[in-house]
């Protein structure tokens, strides 16, 4: 099965950045549709709806501490040390939403990137049978938003494996999310509710 891997230069959203502007600590709300793909057996194209609610982002402090404790420990660290935090939600349809664990934000093209990480939804049969996805436990949300107009879209892995890797091309250390599935879903249509 193909892999979709996405690799992220040093400054990822667990890694600190001088001048990233930082969300006001007021809520930031952003919905919209999101497309899922099908893979392995069920090659099923689903569509649902979302909601991400970000109430905080993580301070260049923390992104430095939990960048040296993927570099140290890796991903299970990682996730037990930011496992408590609670930075707002990420929900798909009538599901439970999953807390925000890691929120980052800066600057793109003119859009206002947002990354964030949170432990992701595991099914029972997946922790009865020791399946290989148990090794892909964050879920991963990027979205871009237009500053003018408060819209955007964006991708969601829902089970992604975060590693720190040499990068043979660029030579040089970078932050690696694996997804588990052989696409990542479409965030389409988003909005930011709450907009001043």
């Amino acid at each position: 099965m193909n892999k979709n891997i996405l690799v992220v230069p040093i400054l990822f959203l667990i890694a600190a950045a001088a001048a990233l502007p930082a969300i006001a600590q007021s809520r930031e709300n952003y919905t919209g549709t999101i497309v899922s793909y099908g893979f392995g057996r069920n090659t099923r194209t689903t569509t649902s709806t979302f909601s991400l609610i970000i109430n905080s982002t993580t301070s260049d402090d923390d992104a430095d501490r939990q960048l040296a404790v993927l570099q140290e420990g890796g991903q299970d660290d990682l996730l037990n040390n930011i496992r408590k935090n609670d930075l707002g939600s990420f929900s798909v349809g009538s599901r439970l939403g999953r807390t925000l664990n890691s929120v980052r934000v800066d600057t793109v093209d003119g859009k206002k990137r947002i990354r964030a990480i949170f432990e992701r939804w595991i099914n029972i049969s997946e922790i009865r049978g020791g399946y290989r996805s148990r090794d892909y436990p964050f879920g991963y949300v990027e979205l871009f938003i237009d500053p003018a107009t408060g819209k955007g879209e964006g991708t969601l892995i829902e089970a992604a494996q975060i590693r720190w890797k040499r990068d043979k091309k660029l030579n040089e250390y970078v932050v690696e999310i694996e997804s588990f599935a052989t696409y990542p879903s479409r965030l389409m249509g988003v909005t930011q509710r709450n907009r001043r």
